[in-house]
C-alpha cells in the first residue's frame, strides 16, 4: 500500500455564536483545512488542521512530491520526511505533518483493519471524559450574548444537561481579571460538585495571575491554565499560589519537556494532536509524563470530526489522562461526518471501534462547507470585532466591555 494522491479542502463550519478569547473573537464559525490522502488501493484516510486557505492548501500540495509512493505505514519515516530540523526551521511543518500522519494513521488503519489506537499501543479506555469549555459569547440570530455570572452559569447549565459535563472550563482575558474571578466564583458556586477550571490564554501578568490564583484558590480548581505567559512567569505563578498549574501554550515541543520536568515549571501538559507534530508525538509526549509522575489532558483547537477522532484515539491509550479532556466541539451546529456531529453520553465521547480514526467523511457536507467559505471567507482572528484598532498586547491591560453583548452588522 502506497499514497497515490492526495487532495485538500477548506471548510467553514457555522458556530452557534461566536465565540470570545483573550486575543480577539472566532467569528460565527471554525475554518479548518481538511486532508485526504488516497491510496492506491483506492481507500482514502483522512486528516485536519486549523486555518484554511489558499495557503494552507498550497503548503500541503506541495509536500505530494515528499509522499506520493510513501507507505502510510512508515510513520516514522514521514516524520522525517517532512519535519526534519531543517525543514521545519524554515517551513514550520510541524502542523502539516499532524494532518498527514492522522490521514495516513486512518488509511494504514482502514487497509489493516484496525482501529488507530491499535498502531499507537492499544486503548485502555472506551471513552474519554470531556469538560465544557465555557466561552463569552457575542449575540448573533437570537443565540449567546452571555458576558456575567448568572448567564454563564445559565450556560453551563444548559450544556450539563445536554451533554452531562462535570468539569467546567471558563475561557477568560476577554473582560478584566476581576471580571473573570466574579463569573468563575459564581460557576464554580453554582455547580459544587463539579470540577471547575480558569484559563486567560496567558495575557496576565505574573501579580495579576497569582493575585488572581490566590483568589480562587478555595474553589474546587482541577487547575490553573496558562495565566501568564512563558515558563518563567509560568513558574513564579506556580510558585506563589495553590492551585495546580497547566499549560497547552508554553510546553509545546519536547526541548520545553524536558526544562518543565527539569524546573518543575508547570504541573499538568494539554497535548494537542496538531499543535506536538501529530498525533504520535502527543503520545511520546505522554509518555514522558507518565515516566516523571506527572499528568496529560487533552486540548483543544477548535476541531471538526476528524481531529475530534484523533482527540479520541490519543485518550483512549494516555494512562496518566487524569482530567477532562478539552473540546470546542459542542459549539459546532454541524460536522463533517456522516450522521452529524458525535454525541456525548455522560460528559463523555465513545473512542471509535472502526477501522482507522472510526468516523466517516461525508463528501457532500465538506463540498457544502467548502462552499461556506468561499461565500463567508477568513476572518480575523486575533482582532476583537467590538474594538476597532484594537489588539492585544501582553500583558493585557485593555480589556473588553462586558456591557456590549453584540456587534451589529457583523455576525
Amino acid at each position: 500500500m502506497t499514497i497515490a494522491d492526495i487532495k485538500v479542502t477548506t471548510v467553514a463550519v457555522p458556530l452557534e455564536a461566536p465565540l470570545r478569547h483573550s486575543a480577539g473573537a472566532h467569528w460565527g464559525r471554525f475554518i479548518r483545512t481538511i486532508v485526504e490522502v488516497v491510496g492506491n488501493d483506492g481507500l482514502s484516510g483522512w486528516g485536519e488542521l486549523g486555518g484554511g486557505g489558499e495557503s494552507a492548501e498550497s503548503a500541503i500540495l506541495s509536500l505530494k512530491p515528499y509522499l506520493i509512493g510513501h507507505d502510510p505505514l512508515n510513520l516514522e519515516q514521514l516524520r522525517w520526511k517532512i519535519m526534519n530540523p531543517t525543514g521545519s526551521l524554515y517551513n514550520n511543518r510541524l502542523q502539516i505533518h499532524a494532518a498527514l500522519e492522522m490521514a495516513c494513521l486512518d488509511l494504514a488503519g482502514k487497509r489493516l483493519g484496525v482501529p488507530a489506537h491499535t498502531l499507537l499501543g492499544g486503548s485502555i479506555r472506551d471513552s474519554v471524559e470531556f469538560a465544557s469549555y465555557l466561552f463569552y459569547r457575542y449575540e448573533a440570530n437570537g443565540v449567546g450574548g452571555e458576558t456575567m455570572p448568572d448567564e454563564i452559569v445559565a450556560h453551563a447549565a444548559k450544556l450539563k444537561e445536554a451533554h452531562g459535563f462535570r468539569t467546567h472550563k471558563l475561557k477568560g482575558g476577554h473582560f478584566s481579571p476581576d471580571h473573570d474571578v466574579e463569573v468563575f466564583t459564581a460557576l464554580a458556586e453554582a455547580f459544587p460538585e463539579d470540577g471547575v477550571r480558569l484559563d486567560p490564554n496567558g495575557v496576565w501578568s505574573v501579580e495579576d495571575a497569582i493575585r488572581v490564583g490566590r483568589a480562587i484558590s478555595h474553589l474546587n480548581n482541577d487547575y490553573y491554565e496558562d495565566p501568564t505567559w512563558g515558563m518563567e512567569g509560568m513558574r513564579r505563578v506556580r510558585s506563589s499560589q495553590p492551585i495546580p498549574t497547566a499549560t497547552n501554550m508554553v510546553i509545546v515541543n519536547f526541548e520545553q519537556l524536558a526544562q518543565c520536568i527539569l524546573h518543575d515549571l508547570v504541573d499538568v501538559i494539554l497535548l494537542d494532536t496538531t499543535f506536538w507534530g501529530g498525533l504520535r508525538q502527543a503520545v511520546k509526549a505522554g509518555q514522558v509524563l507518565e515516566t516523571f509522575q506527572r499528568s496529560a489532558a487533552v486540548h483543544s483547537s477548535g476541531e471538526l470530526g476528524i481531529q475530534l477522532a484523533s482527540m479520541l484515539h490519543l485518550g483512549a491509550v494516555l494512562p496518566n489522562l487524569n482530567f477532562a479532556a478539552d473540546a470546542h466541539y459542542h459549539h459546532l451546529t454541524d460536522d463533517i461526518l456522516v450522521g452529524g456531529k458525535l454525541v456525548y453520553r455522560n460528559g463523555c465521547i465513545d473512542v471509535p471501534t472502526g477501522p482507522g480514526l472510526g468516523v466517516e467523511v461525508c463528501r457532500e457536507k465538506v463540498a457544502r462547507y467548502a462552499e461556506h467559505f468561499s461565500e463567508t471567507g477568513g476572518y480575523t482572528y486575533d482582532r476583537d470585532p467590538a474594538r476597532p484598532g484594537w489588539y492585544s498586547i501582553w500583558p493585557e491591560k485593555n480589556y473588553a466591555d462586558p456591557s456590549v453583548k453584540s456587534v451589529p452588522g457583523v455576525f
